[in-house]
């Protein structure tokens, strides 16, 4: 039987605990710093709070440290491992490889996953790294079912996380330079500022517009709820939910999604899957995630290269579908009615695609049915127009409360032993103990039967996560006068005696030396190693790599920006290899900005990539 886990972000504590409440097996948070996503750390104290919390769901906590490091850093991030240790993470995520080998070098235990930063695309990546040490390897987002499905065979020891839904970076993770080239913000410290969602004109080199100005890079968000079994069955035991600077809605309703859909497939896999957690989530909502931010969804190429994987008209979210303009009434109230089965609601946030391909939203001031009142009518809106609602007032009001409670099943047992009640709790499915016992001294018979008020007293587990499935009682102790406040005493006594006696187990690294993986555009660009102190390059050395090349961040401008399988190429359907027309133009193209910048792209046709290069 296999665990599968379902990994959600947590932006903060109240995140991360409505992330465990809505169903989450694991939950990944950024430390007070070295994230990589400078904007969403959190002190040791919340993540020590989010660890009891999870703890007692069987729920694991990854901390991330997945930045590069520089060396006057170094002594400060050993020290935040440390203090992560200690607050009970189950896990670092983990970039730069002289952290790595700093601490493990100290001999302190601390389980190891290698986050999507290092660039794990590849049998032999995966391979060196569990040699390393490393327990569990976040996967490049851009492979197939059927690349994993190879990584799995060839390393199958170790844990492959998967990416089912969120944001998507153009670029293979750890290998983005574009930001740090242009605004001195590098993605690998946590600081992208988002080269991919501006708009570019695509040139030839005899500067003639090949394609108007557009997204080219802005690729649509992730969704693989559909494929969630294929993913599993490539070998996959961790699927992740992208997020860490998604708001609370976000995670309540994107979660509660995945983990209704994996419960199901639990169900019907005859014993081969369950999940890696305990708890039973109930919900006061349906989740629905065409109401939750994205830019359009793509199964982006787990399934094969295909077309429909970018967003070039706009970088924003565009929502969900929500009918057609049906008739437009100007005057002094403006209005218009929507061809829909939708309801609306006032606050509600539409939008819409113009004539030139640009996406405009307007604010809906009131709704009386399919009536909509904006707050100020777009000029440009027409009849039979296509309209998306990328703001639901009523489900975010619905989010905003109570939505989840999840829950531990027991079964509680109640005997007498002479004249001391003993009380047991047992988790059901769940590896939680406790009890506790209470002298009753004297002996009273009752005079009426006391079972009925035994189980009512015993079972009122409000207050707790636990539940009660299933309750035993002594026969005798139908006939003996306990009082209520006893009864609520010992019950209160063994809830908080409950332990989870399942323990974080630490790998011991046991290093197998594979050689460092190495193809051509490592050996063309060293700096794709990613090597920003000089613990690094020792680490690096002593697994036999020549290359003495710094960090792009410590000055290698000017060279390999992004590596990306996405083409815009293919994109705008001049692809041969398939199937697309034979361009026409002069190569090399290049990516121009509105402010004249350019970036040149490369077509590396035979390994279906493309290279933006610095100029």
């Amino acid at each position: 039987m296999r665990k599968i886990e379902l990994l959600a972000p947590a932006k903060n504590l109240e995140c991360g605990i409505a992330a465990i409440d809505h169903g989450a097996d694991a939950v990944y948070i950024g430390a007070r710093n070295f994230g990589a996503r400078h904007a969403a750390g959190n002190s040791t104290d919340d993540i020590r709070a989010l660890c009891l919390y999870a703890r007692q769901f069987g729920v694991k906590v990854y901390a991330t440290v997945n930045t590069v490091i520089y060396d006057h850093e170094l002594d400060e991030a050993v020290r935040l491992v440390k203090d992560l240790a200690e607050a009970g993470v189950d896990a670092v995520l983990v970039q730069d490889m002289g952290l790595f080998a700093e601490v493990r070098d100290m001999g302190l235990k601390v389980e190891w996953h290698a986050s999507t930063q290092t660039d794990n695309r590849t049998v032999e990546k995966v391979r060196w790294l569990h040699g390393l040490g490393f327990s569990h390897v976040v996967l490049a987002r851009e492979l197939t079912a059927e690349e994993i499905a190879e990584i799995h065979r060839e390393v199958p020891d170790v844990e492959l996380e998967v990416f089912a839904h969120g944001a998507l970076c153009v670029s293979f993770s750890g290998q983005c330079y574009a930001s740090q080239q242009c605004f001195k913000r590098s993605a690998n410290r946590g600081e992208c500022a988002q080269m991919c969602r501006m708009k570019y004109s695509v040139m030839d080199a005899d500067g003639n517009e090949v394609a108007p100005p557009a997204y080219y890079l802005s690729l649509k968000d992730q969704c693989q709820i559909d494929n969630l079994e294929k993913i599993i069955e490539a070998g996959a035991c961790s699927l992740k939910i992208e997020g860490r600077l998604k708001d609370v809605a976000y995670v309540k309703n994107v979660i509660a999604a995945y983990s209704k859909r994996l419960d199901s497939i639990v169900e019907k896999s005859g014993g081969r899957y369950r999940r890696a957690s305990w708890g039973r989530t109930e919900l006061a909502f349906t989740p629905d995630l065409k109401k939750t931010f994205c830019r359009g969804y793509t199964d982006y190429f787990l399934n094969g290269r295909h077309a429909d994987i970018a967003s070039i008209r706009t970088p924003k979210a565009i929502g969900e579908y929500v009918g057609k303009v049906k008739e437009i009434r100007r005057g002094r109230q403006m209005s218009f009615n929507v061809s829909s089965l939708c309801s609306f609601a006032n606050g509600d946030g539409l939008c819409y695609i113009d004539r030139e391909g640009n996406m405009k939203g307007f604010r809906v001031n009131r709704a009386e049915g399919n009536r909509l009142f904006p707050l100020q009518m777009p000029d440009d809106l027409k009849q039979g127009t296509m309209l998306y609602r990328n703001q639901d007032q009523a489900f975010d009001r619905l989010l905003a409360g109570k939505t989840a409670v999840r829950s531990i099943a027991v079964r509680m047992s109640l005997v007498l032993n002479g004249n001391t009640l003993e009380l047991d709790i047992k988790g059901v499915n769940a590896p939680v103990h406790g009890s506790a016992v209470l002298v009753l001294g004297k002996i009273h018979q009752a005079q009426k039967p006391q079972m009925d008020l035994i189980l009512r007293q015993l079972t009122k587990l409000g207050g707790t996560v636990y539940r009660c499935e299933e309750i035993s009682v002594a026969p005798e102790l139908d006939g003996v006068f306990i009082p209520s406040s006893l009864l609520a005493s010992l019950r209160r006594q063994a809830t908080e005696n409950i332990v989870t006696t399942a323990r974080r187990n630490v790998t011991a690294i046991t290093e197998k030396r594979h050689p460092v993986p190495s193809d051509s555009y490592h050996r063309r660009f060293g700096h794709l190693y990613n090597i920003a102190n000089e613990k690094a390059r020792l680490f690096y050395e002593a697994q036999g790599l020549e290359t003495r090349e710094k960090a792009f961040e410590l000055g290698n401008d000017g060279q390999l920006l992004m590596q990306c399988r996405h083409c815009i190429r293919y994109t705008l359907g001049y692809c041969v290899k398939h199937g697309g027309r034979r361009p026409e133009w002069k190569e090399p193209l290049t990516l121009r900005l509105t402010d004249g910048r350019e970036f040149t792209l490369e077509f590396d046709c035979k390994n279906c990539q493309m290279n933006v290069l610095g100029k």
